[in-house]
């Protein structure tokens, strides 16, 4: 159960981890199952637990005044699910955070993720994970104001091609923030080489 999450933090980390290090992190996570459509945060809830992905496919999203949901992120396997903010901050989350297919996930507590900070290769891992979410939302938001929806879709293949796999085109076409005509119709047009 824990080896996928050990092999994400050595995958991570230039500093190897010790045995007592590695029965730590063992300690600090709990397992949590979540069946499809269970939610692990809604809007008004603090965030409590961050959670690694073992095996399922999660979303996190928001719902606006005409009950249209936005998708703000997925998470498949080896990603992290949960609301940095409302976790760090101790504030209300604005995000539904749900399971879109029966989901396993590791589970940390705030308190558990400062202990485990001080473990070098831990905290080399947080390093790298908030550098790559800093990148990808520097991405998402770059994509979102300067790129059509055809080159947000290839773009999307091109990164995130499991993501097609795992989750319906309404969901797909929320993340990419258009509708499921344009979805359908960039999805007909011939690739460009």
């Amino acid at each position: 159960m824990y080896e996928p999450l050990l092999a994400y933090v050595r995958s991570l980390s230039s500093t190897p981890l010790t045995e007592q290090e590695t029965q730590l992190i063992k300690e600090a996570f709990t397992p949590r199952k979540l069946r499809k459509r269970q939610y692990f945060l809604q809007p008004g809830e603090v965030c409590q637990y961050m959670g690694f992905v073992v095996s399922g496919a999660m979303r996190q999203y928001t719902v606006d005044g005409k009950g249209a949901e936005h998708v703000f992120q997925l998470s498949i396997e080896n990603w992290w699910a949960g609301d940095r903010e409302s976790f760090t901050m101790l504030t209300p989350s604005r995000y539904y955070i749900d399971a879109w297919e029966d989901t396993t996930l590791l589970t940390i507590p705030k308190t558990n993720h400062y202990l485990l900070d001080t473990l070098p290769a831990f905290g080399e891992m947080i390093n790298q994970i908030n550098q790559r979410h800093s990148f990808a939302l520097q991405h998402r938001v770059n994509a979102a104001l300067s790129l059509s929806a055809e080159q947000r879709y290839a773009e999307l293949v091109h990164t995130y091609p499991e993501f097609l796999q795992r989750f319906p085109q309404h969901v797909i076409a929320s993340y990419l923030g258009i509708t499921k005509e344009t979805l359908s119709r960039v999805r007909s047009l011939p690739t460009k080489k």
